[in-house]
């Protein structure tokens, strides 16, 4: 499949690389020649030097060929205009990384099939959702939600001191068998383990639990880990993402917001759009300034400016001054293990959101989503069993299904149920699967006729 991607900047980089990864035909173009080179040196994929939103040079891509037209250069107009091109030259799917909230709102005169784009990609408003979902869940070093949130899929990382450690995932679950959960990924320093019943917990751990939202309070009780509400929170930067935050956290009852900006004018700004929010004008890295304005008062701190090494810097001040929980924005992915291995909480990363979605599209069409998470070498499917597959053959007990896969939960009809060694999976039932890299097609397949 040809597919080619408008933009060569960080985002188009890993977009191409995942593209080129899955065996296709990748073509990236851009204006930026050392950007290019850059790509040419690292990836192997074809670059054409030209602006997106020219006819000629996508042709000379080959867009006529082209499955999929992905758009993620730092311009709305390009990548929309790219997109609209794609569509006009039977593109079969169009993707757009739109910053700007005008084909999103539920107010707009246009939306985005009005310019022929399949998807819109709002990567900051994917983050800042992320950051207050992780605010409101005041342990968890990542969640996600799945089957219409139905389901939560949360990070824990084990103390020292936990009542789990030495603990078997079988003895976790035989001394509480009422409370329904699994465990589902294990992250040990740089390895991903897709455990099994005889698998024991160990101090630092970072574990990936499945549940219900009813079942995470216990469940956090169990490892030892206070869902304590925050209530005091600072926010550094009034980025979009850092305004977005700020506006829904601060309509929330018993929650109390500051957000530090460093630009004037962006201040005052958002002094007049957040309401109760206490905006403040002053430099991030003026370390007196946060002390004055409370930080060590606060249960959580959240840094998202456009300067990846403050929002690092000014985090691990807060976790000195026993800040409960930090989150950092970290769109440099190199960041992130850095981030954990020093004691931040959680980070988020816009670029995610865009290689989730590009993700989907590449696999077959009963493949209904895909998902990732910081720090975990492995996908997480949403995946429709075809008539006749192996997986319906029997319980999933007896399937003797391949190391690096594992069945996380089942959504029958609208029943949804964590799934054990007796699920049944029926043709036309939903799985999410947690798959390593390198097992995707035989995930793909076992659901496959």
């Amino acid at each position: 499949m040809r597919a080619i991607v408008i933009g060569a900047g960080v985002v188009g980089y890993d977009v191409a690389k995942l593209l080129s990864q899955a065996d296709h035909d990748v073509v990236v173009v851009d204006v930026d020649a050392d950007a290019l080179a850059l790509i040419n040196e690292k990836l192997d994929v074809m670059t054409v030097s030209g602006n997106g939103t020219s006819t000629a040079v996508l042709e000379n891509a080959g867009i006529r060929e082209a499955r999929i037209l992905v758009a993620v250069t730092a311009i709305d107009e390009v990548n929309i205009i790219a997109c609209m091109l794609g569509d006009r030259l039977g593109v079969e799917t169009t993707i757009a990384r739109v910053r700007s909230d005008e084909l999103t709102s539920t107010k707009t005169v246009l939306d985005s099939r009005d310019f022929g784009i399949d998807l819109i990609i709002h990567p900051e408003e994917s983050a800042a959702a992320e950051v207050v979902r992780l605010i409101r869940r005041a342990s968890a070093t990542d969640v996600l939600m799945l089957a219409d949130d139905r389901l939560h899929l949360v990070g824990l990382r084990l103390d020292p001191d936990s009542p789990v450690i030495g603990h078997s995932l079988q003895d976790l679950v035989r001394e509480r068998p009422n409370l329904k959960f699994r465990v589902m990924a294990i992250a040990r320093g740089i390895r991903t383990i897709l455990p099994g019943g005889s698998e024991r917990l160990r101090k630092n751990d970072q574990v990936f639990i499945l549940a219900r939202p009813k079942s995470i309070p216990p469940v956090l009780e169990m490892l030892g880990k206070s869902d304590r509400r925050l209530a005091n929170i600072m926010i550094l930067g009034g980025t979009d993402i850092g305004a977005k935050v700020a506006l829904q956290l601060s309509r929330e009852k018993n929650k109390r917001v500051k957000l530090v900006e460093s630009n004037r004018e962006r201040a005052e700004e958002l002094a007049e759009k957040l309401g109760s929010c206490l905006v403040i004008h002053g430099e991030g890295t003026d370390i007196d300034l946060l002390v004055k304005e409370g930080l060590s008062e606060m249960d959580a701190f959240v840094a998202v400016t456009t300067d990846e090494e403050s929002n690092l810097v000014t985090c691990l001040l807060a976790k000195h001054l026993q800040i409960r929980k930090t989150v950092a924005l970290l769109s440099n992915g190199a960041y992130i293990p850095i981030s954990q291995s020093i004691g931040l909480d959680a980070a988020v990363n816009t670029k995610l959101a865009v290689s989730r979605e590009v993700m989907r599209f590449l696999r077959g069409k009963h493949v209904k989503s895909v998902a990732t998470v910081h720090g975990l070498n492995a996908e997480i499917l949403e995946i429709e069993a075809r008539p006749m597959a192996t997986i319906t053959k029997d319980v999933l007990m007896n399937l003797k299904l391949p190391t690096g896969l594992l069945i996380a939960a089942v959504k029958k009809g609208n029943d949804i149920e964590i799934a054990t060694g007796l699920t049944q999976i029926n043709p036309g039932d939903r799985a999410y699967i947690f798959v390593m890299p390198g097992m995707i097609a035989q995930a793909e397949k076992l659901f496959d006729h």
